[in-house]
């Protein structure tokens, strides 16, 4: 890409974020290091594509924002509206096209490389053909499946019907906002985004023609309509799978937390994990225990050590100190995580505890780019290897 578009271009979209607050200063910094990762690529796709999604996804998100605020409630207990993304969020969804996009950039310079040591004619070449090079599909479905994803969850929980949870037997309603919970509304609002994503690449891809059968990467035939169909279709769709996939791999790995109180799905900033009661409670017990322990041995003048193995049961203490304290006060800081009834007020809706929001959604563009290169790979029948391929004209 020019220097003279993709500078203006850059600095743009900082400003933007910057004045918007919608990434965290690290998330700004991984944001211009992406764009870096894009701009550098020969071709204007990689780079339009980023920023469409940054576009598209940040408006998304404020789509009904104040009717979204009261519907899941932050980590710290309160609703309130979705802060800036962090450097992991905007990596977890960028940073496996910018790794596609590094590799594509090496395998045209390398082409233009060859084509120069043969004297071969390069202006107008590099053009994208019909079985062309698999990095670049992976390059459009990875944004077509986080940007399917990004309408999906931001859309999705506006369904009037209740959504079902997609890893269960018996495909129960859950609270809006959980893992793996999907409805109608959300799968149309991420096919939607990942035709956005497709209907750009289709206007920034090169593709070949007539004009091009005999320069470098020209080869192949031109594009049909009925390929360039096939071609947009197929991503849409791979796309809107993506929103899928990402809802099955949310509802087995990722944990959702209720509030048992306001029965709403507790989320946590910047999409990191959130601790249910049974998480808190042992921690809050044993620093309660050593406390207890401690403030006996003051006042009975003895070790701590000492008057640790005279206390009573751990269990007993625990609970007679919750008798004299108040479970809802906001300054005591080691207050357990339930009522003053004992139960919990954070249990675990669905999901395991293995990954959190941001190790979903990369794990979930991972699969889509890669699975996309070896289908069109079948499709085309080019095998899918990418360290031969890097030297294929």
């Amino acid at each position: 890409m020019k220097a003279i578009i993709a500078i203006p271009a850059t600095l743009a979209l900082v400003y933007r974020a910057y004045s918007h607050k919608s990434l965290t200063p690290l998330g700004i910094l991984a944001a211009t290091l992406t764009a870096a990762a894009h701009a550098v690529h020969p071709w204007n796709l990689p780079f339009a594509l980023l920023c469409i999604f940054f576009l598209a996804g940040t408006r998304v998100t404020k789509v009904k924002a104040d009717v979204k605020v009261g519907l899941t409630l932050s980590s710290q207990g309160s609703s309130v509206l979705e802060g800036p993304r962090t450097h992991v969020q905007v990596l977890a969804n960028s940073l496996m096209a910018s790794i596609l996009t590094l590799l594509h950039t090496y395998q045209l310079r390398t082409r233009h490389d060859m084509a120069l040591s043969r004297g071969e004619v390069l202006e107008d070449s590099f053009c994208y053909r019909w079985g062309g090079d698999l990095l670049v599909v992976g390059i459009i479905a990875n944004y077509a499946a986080v940007c399917a994803d990004t309408f999906s969850s931001e859309l999705g929980i506006l369904s009037r019907s209740t959504p079902r949870l997609i890893t269960s037997l018996s495909f129960r309603k859950v609270p809006r906002g959980t893992n793996g919970g999907i409805t109608l509304w959300g799968l149309i609002a991420g096919l939607l985004g990942s035709m956005i994503i497709v209907a750009a690449a289709l206007i920034f891809l090169p593709l070949c023609g007539e004009n091009t059968l005999n320069k470098v990467g020209g080869g192949g035939g031109g594009w049909t309509f009925g390929r360039k169909a096939t071609l947009a279709w197929g991503l849409s769709l791979w796309g809107a799978l993506g929103s899928l996939v990402d809802s099955f791999l949310g509802g087995w790995f990722q944990r959702s937390v209720r509030d048992v109180r306001s029965g709403k799905i507790v989320e946590g900033e910047g999409g990191i994990r959130v601790l249910a009661s049974i998480d808190t409670d042992s921690h809050s017990r044993e620093h309660s225990e050593k406390a207890t322990a401690g403030a006996r041995a003051n006042v009975l003048h003895e070790e701590g050590s000492h008057a640790g193995e005279k206390q009573s049961n751990p269990a007993v203490n625990d609970a007679e100190d919750s008798s004299t304290k108040d479970p809802y006060n906001p300054k005591d800081k080691h207050r357990a995580s339930h009522f003053g009834d004992r139960k919990p007020t954070r249990v675990a809706e669905s999901g395991l505890d293995l990954l959190d929001n941001n190790g979903v959604n990369f794990l979930m563009a991972f699969i889509m780019s890669f699975s996309a290169m070896a289908l069109a790979g079948w499709y085309w029948e080019v095998p899918l290897n990418i360290s031969n391929s890097i030297c294929v004209i």
